[in-house]
């Protein structure tokens, strides 16, 4: 039993990330995460607000990206 080299697509033509592209994705959603859950941690113990509102925003996204990137494997 051979390859049929008609019927192989690649994964540009069927728009398919390569495995460690998704991985890659993940790892920066989950850095600006920890990044966010840091700044948040600093910002309360400098009872700093605009701070804690920029980490609480980073931690979002990284969360969201996290989400999207579970949804679309």
């Amino acid at each position: 039993m051979g390859i049929d080299k008609d019927n192989i697509q690649t994964q540009d033509e069927t728009g398919e990330l390569a495995p460690i592209d998704q991985v890659e994705g993940r790892v920066e959603a989950e850095m600006k995460k920890l990044r966010g859950e840091a700044k948040k941690q600093v910002a309360d113990g400098l009872q700093d607000e605009k701070l804690a509102r920029e980490g609480e925003r980073l931690k979002q996204e990284g969360e969201r990206e996290l989400n999207d990137a579970k949804d679309s494997a």
